[in-house]
């Protein structure tokens, strides 16, 4: 309560609701290689379907880091997908068939601080990312009226059944190819294939009556069906005194790579405005390059056509050009680049260093190697130790192994025990066979993301500190078999080492038979559910515990303290996570040179709940005279 220097009254509301809050536990994340989208950017996906539309399809170069991905997403909904790409050659496809050097624009944040002024040599426009997907794009903009829509001045000639219009004078210079001509007395609608001076060949025939050196030759964009009017002025810009801003801007896919089919329009952008100020009715831009690199999922803005006279000025008074001619360019020279190094995936999987960015609680190995493995194990959850590495053996120890012919499992131990020991690390006995729906194959895929997926599901269902082994919580979908099915003696040597068996058992499914951590040394957290448990108590504990920082310490916070531990563990240990507990927050711990430090220390003891790996089933055969109460716990 404040001092107060004249009678009144001061009222104070003091905050004693503070409880301990929910933590996330069931997010994942994932760096690797897919055909497109941001690189070194973790995008949140919550389905296989987002994943696509973001990363698109897998191929035969990229389906194993997709998959890993896919199969997590199907038992749960929250992952973070970080691309990785060779930073020393995969590049931008851009509309310069002369540009070969490397145009490698990385993500939104890579354009916004290096390319966002002006990019030379590349066209007008780049596509958005890296890799030869770009190469099936092509953008057509539409920066007048002329270019909308003209009946040319000029005859032209030519014959029923045939795709081949002559005209009397050189057409290049306002007719391209994808543009519709309006041709004969029954204006016939044909698109142009190609163009070379006075010839201009159809894509379908012409089926009219033969037309010779008649005049009136209307042609239109190949986009005109697409929008709703010629560009002209904008109200804005009119308003301000200027005039003919407005174009039309149409992302195609040319190559049929994107949507099956050649040419089909996947982004329209009608009535925006050359002037950089133009606004909306709502006042958001209106300004192309804004709107462009704003909304467009495909391109980004790189410079001003040359024929899109004063684009960029403001509008005030400006008069505006756009040409006589549509501005159409196909996109070339985009490239996915050589295999990404360790060194790039490990770029991208450091973006997950920082738990106060990215709250998750696991990180997906996918195929990787031990080199990356071991990184992700020192690097990351030892670092931040809430969250877990999930990884598999390397395919060649369960299939194919030349080396280990059928001793799948000494050669999996010698891969583990390449890694170090610790208890953020889980690691499962190998790949699985599914089916590929997006290129009709079968593929190998490793099984982490898969005991990742159990993991995330057993949250939902049950609560972080059960074991998501077992028949009960382990079933692993879309498996057609096994690479390596361990039998009973493989599975014990493979437990004995850390590794958590994945096994298929006739009319039961695939199961994960094993929730050991990587942990060498006997201890609690050698089990799955043990670390989980402590991994949600720590920070769901820490997270309350900021809001003592800068109070005193003195036995109200203290005792603020421990009303606030207290119930939550209650709770857990209702829920089955903790067998006992007590929290020591006093004098005892506290001691004058503790808080003379500026220190404050609270003590949680936990009895962690075990879960079962061992049953004994005793059988025990007596007399029929002898009572059971002579012979029971006698064995």
């Amino acid at each position: 309560m404040a001092f107060q220097i004249s009678p009144g009254v001061n009222v104070s509301e003091i905050d004693l609701t503070t409880v301990i809050p929910a933590v996330a536990t069931t997010t994942g994340a994932i760096a690797g290689q897919f055909r497109w989208g941001p690189v070194e950017q973790p995008v949140l996906l919550s389905s296989e379907d987002a994943m696509v539309e973001t990363f698109q399809k897998p191929n035969a170069s990229f389906f194993k880091d997709f998959y890993t991905a896919a199969n997590f997403l199907s038992y749960s909904n929250s992952l973070f997908v970080v691309r990785a790409v060779n930073t020393s050659d995969a590049k931008n496809a851009t509309l310069n068939s002369g540009n070969t050097a490397q145009t490698l624009i990385k993500n939104d944040e890579d354009y916004d601080d290096n390319y966002s002024s002006g990019i030379s040599n590349v066209g007008d426009f780049v596509a958005k990312y890296p890799g030869d997907l770009g190469n099936s794009l092509k953008v057509s903009v539409c920066a007048s009226a002329n270019a909308f829509e003209e009946t040319l001045n000029q005859k032209y000639s030519i014959t029923s059944n045939t795709k081949t219009l002559t005209t009397h004078i050189d057409a290049s210079d306002k007719i391209v190819p994808g543009d519709y001509l309006i041709i004969g007395p029954d204006l016939e609608k044909r698109q142009v294939s190609t163009i070379s001076s006075n010839t201009v060949t159809l894509t379908d025939a012409y089926t009219g009556n033969t037309v010779t050196n008649t005049g009136g030759l209307t042609r239109r964009w190949e986009f005109f069906y697409e929008v709703d009017r010629a560009p002209g002025t904008s109200a804005f810009v009119a308003n301000t005194g200027g005039s003919g801003d407005e174009l039309h801007v149409v992302v195609a896919d040319e190559d049929a790579l994107w949507t099956g089919t050649a040419n089909t329009p996947i982004e329209v952008f009608s009535n925006l405005s050359k002037a950089s100020d133009a606004k909306n009715e709502d006042g958001t831009s209106n300004y192309y390059k804004d709107v462009i690199n704003r909304q467009s999922g495909y391109i980004w803005w790189a410079a001003h056509n040359s024929n899109n006279t004063s684009a960029g000025n403001a509008a005030a008074g400006t008069s505006f050009g756009g040409g006589l001619k549509v501005q159409t360019a196909s996109f070339v020279n985009g490239n996915n680049g050589s295999a990404a190094t360790s060194g790039n995936i490990h770029t991208s999987y450091d973006k997950f260093k920082n738990a106060e960015t990215f709250d998750i609680s696991f990180l997906l190995a996918a195929a990787n190697e031990q080199t990356t493995v071991t990184h992700l194990i020192d690097n990351i959850p030892e670092v931040r130790k809430d969250c877990l590495v999930v990884f598999s053996p390397r395919q060649i120890n369960v299939l194919n192994n030349n080396s280990y012919a059928g001793k799948e499992a000494q050669d999996i131990i010698a891969y583990r025990n390449l890694l170090p020991s610790s208890s953020y690390a889980v690691m499962d006995s190998g790949f699985k066979y599914q089916y590929d729906k997006y290129n009709d194959v079968y593929r190998y895929i490793p099984s982490n993301g898969d005991i990742a997926g159990l993991m995330a599901r057993t949250d939902q269902l049950r609560d972080p500190w059960f074991s998501p082994a077992g028949f009960n919580r382990g079933n692993i979908k879309n498996v057609v078999k096994l690479a390596y099915n361990p039998n009973k003696a493989e599975r014990d040597l493979l437990y004995k080492n850390g590794i958590n068996p994945v096994v298929t058992f006739p009319g039961q499914g695939t199961v994960l038979f094993g929730d050991k951590t990587l942990l060498a040394k006997p201890s609690a957290f050698d089990r799955i559910n043990v670390r989980r448990l402590f991994i949600v108590l720590e920070k769901a504990i820490s997270t309350a515990s900021q809001f003592s920082l800068f109070e005193f310490n003195d036995d109200f916070t203290r005792a603020q303290f421990v009303n606030l531990v207290e119930p939550f563990l209650r709770d857990v240990q209702g829920r089955r996570g903790i067998t006992d507990f007590r929290v020591v927050c006093d004098e005892t711990n506290n001691t004058a040179e503790v808080i003379d430090r500026n220190e404050f220390i609270g003590d949680i003891y936990i009895k962690p709940s075990r879960s079962i790996n061992f049953i004994q089933l005793n059988f025990v055969a007596v007399r029929s005279g002898v009572e059971f109460s002579e012979v029971v716990g006698q064995f």
